[in-house]
């Protein structure tokens, strides 16, 4: 799994973009069949299905960030909202910094509920900071993706997380008895997420 941008500084320069795009994930646990990172690889992936479309400067991932209701599980690894938060506020000065003044939070985490604050709070004075995917994308997608179960009972772990990871990394969604199958869980929500962020772009 290659998650990191591997872009150089030359060609940033030859880009000069004017956005960036964050991917902001998690390390929670996913049920046994998905990995910790699962909500920042998601995150990563549809990031890179937008930079591979538009001139953006796609950065690498927060893979950390508020699962404080997964605790109890080995592995979850957790930072406060306030420290996300103030991460994200000094990335955006960074960005600002070096010319760049509009930042696309790509958030692979529904329970990253600081972000909805962080987006009010860089617009005040003007548009700066957009929130993507939203819960309505994610209900176009499914319906896009033809899946039948409702978003409340598939939020976590379930078809559409899975169906996303089996699409690019196959080889990381496990089951009770070894490796999950692409062929029995095929799905276009990556694609149908991706086409909402070109419908708005």
């Amino acid at each position: 799994m290659n998650l990191p941008p591997t872009t150089t500084s030359s060609d940033v320069q030859e880009q000069r973009p004017s956005l960036a795009i964050l991917p902001v994930g998690s390390f929670e646990q996913h049920g046994r069949h998905l990995p910790l990172i699962t909500d920042a690889a998601i995150a990563c992936i549809i990031s890179q299905e937008i930079a591979s479309t538009y001139p953006v400067h796609l950065l690498p991932p927060i893979t950390m960030s508020c699962s404080h209701e997964h605790a109890a599980f080995p592995g979850t690894v957790s930072i406060s909202a306030k420290t996300l938060y103030a991460v994200i506020d000094d990335i955006c000065a960074s960005l600002a910094g070096s010319g760049i003044h509009k930042l696309v939070i790509v958030n692979g985490r529904g329970g990253n509920y600081v972000l909805s604050n962080v987006v009010q709070e860089a617009n005040v004075d003007a548009p700066a900071v957009s929130l993507f995917p939203l819960s309505s994308d994610w209900d176009r997608a499914r319906d896009d993706a033809g899946l039948v179960s409702d978003r409340h009972a598939d939020m976590h772990a379930g078809k559409v997380e899975t169906s996303i990871l089996l699409e690019r990394y196959g080889d990381v969604a496990r089951s009770a008895g070894g490796t999950c199958a692409p062929g029995g869980l095929r799905s276009c929500c990556l694609t149908a997420v991706s086409s909402k962020w070109r419908r708005r772009a």
